[in-house]
């Protein structure tokens, strides 16, 4: 029996968990829920154990120093709350934390227990994966479920995805068995620019979870950020002739492929999202007909104070059939299986393959210590997804678990 101190009672609280690591392309994902956190000020209530599903060499504590005193901070998975004020006011339980070690089923029971005492009547679980997606156009979102009641009501894609999975298919496929209604959101991020962070996509994902929701998200400088991260990849493919003619062939694949998304329920949603944000009681910080709502065209890389790095060039097929698609990566060389149909092809950024919502991380290496947890800023992969648990990455417009 968990017990827990100091919660209030919540109003239909929903449960929205990300976990960094093979789930979590560019961060996209972790990201998503760490800005939900940040702009409603979460309190966190609960941290598991690291110690239960956690490898420390995989997942290395971190130190340092806080008022002379060395501490050390241990990777972990941490809950919170937050609020969401509005017409209709409700609750939101937050889980951040890296993909466990060990223990899944075990860890799965120990999220379960949680929602079970806060009365959570649905989980979220968001994830990136890595595909064949030019930088340039909307960030593709799939919602996905293994819930056909719940894939009619929520305009959702049924899971049908087989292969390899991590924690967000595992954790999907526990709810199931709980009775618990649970969603997993999907964005695919280009395998060319994979490294982290990638602001347009996590855009994209509090777009596409406002929708779900119904909820308005305070986007802060987000939408700056999205814009000049795509501004600085703009300038570094034009550095590239091979890269910049190579993201053109994407384009026109995408732009054939989505023709007949610019009418019906696409047209709708842009509608009533244009609208939501038009209402004068929502503040400064959201995102406007003019942002990056659902990861639209805009600006965006911007350069760290590190420097950038270029794009990789993309590797050529055999035969020089031009660049390798993304289910040519990771999936066949690591011999897993290639992508489920309707899903979005995996590129590897050194992580294995995206999926129907797929997850598995890998390691994030960072070393330190304290006598906190933490979400352990250690095994940050370079995120590939699993929808439902597979191990490519959904197509644009498919779904993913």
């Amino acid at each position: 029996m968990i017990e827990l101190e100091g919660v209030p009672e919540l109003i239909d609280p929903v449960m929205v968990a990300a976990f960094e690591g093979w789930n979590d392309a560019g961060d996209a994902a972790s990201a998503a829920v760490a800005h939900l956190d940040r702009e409603w000020k979460g309190e966190v209530f609960a941290a598991l154990d690291a110690e239960d599903y956690y490898d420390f060499q995989v997942n290395r504590p971190t130190v340092f120093l806080e008022d002379g005193v060395r501490k050390i901070t241990w990777p972990t998975t941490r809950l919170s709350v937050v609020r969401v004020g509005g017409d209709k006011p409700r609750d939101l339980v937050l889980v951040r934390g890296i993909e466990p070690s060990m223990r899944w089923r075990s860890f799965c029971n120990e999220i379960l227990g949680f929602a079970h005492e806060l009365g959570v009547e649905m989980l979220v679980v968001l994830g990136a994966l890595l595909g064949d997606t030019p930088h340039t156009r909307p960030v593709p979102v799939s919602g996905v479920t293994s819930d056909p009641d719940l894939a009619r009501t929520m305009d959702l894609e049924e899971s049908k995805y087989e292969g390899p999975t991590g924690i967000v298919g595992i954790l999907q496929e526990a709810c199931t068995h709980a009775g618990v209604p649970a969603v997993s959101l999907w964005a695919a991020v280009p395998h060319y620019v994979s490294q982290p962070p990638n602001p347009k996509a996590t855009l994209a994902l509090l777009n596409r979870l406002e929708d779900l929701l119904d909820l308005r998200i305070p986007l802060g400088e987000l939408s700056e950020d999205a814009r000049a991260w795509q501004l600085g990849v703009d300038q570094l493919a034009a550095e590239d002739s091979e890269v910049a003619e190579y993201v053109q062939s994407l384009e026109e694949a995408r732009d054939t492929a989505e023709l007949p998304e610019a009418s019906g329920e696409a047209i709708a949603r842009e509608f009533e999202r244009y609208l939501r944000r038009r209402d004068p009681q929502a503040g400064p910080g959201l995102a406007t007909d003019g942002g990056l709502g659902d990861g639209r065209d805009g600006g965006y890389l911007r350069d760290s104070p590190s420097g950038r790095t270029r794009p990789p060039k993309p590797p050529k097929a055999e035969g020089g059939q031009g660049p390798a698609r993304a289910e040519d990566g990771p999936a066949k060389q690591q011999g897993k299986p290639d992508r489920e149909p309707g899903e979005e092809r995996t590129a590897d950024a050194g992580g294995p393959p995206a999926a129907e919502g797929s997850e598995d991380a890998g390691p994030k290496g960072s070393g330190g210590a304290a006598s906190t947890e933490s979400e352990g800023t250690d095994a940050k992969g370079s995120g590939s997804a699993d929808p439902a648990d597979r191990p490519d990455s959904p197509d644009p417009d498919s779904s993913e678990d």
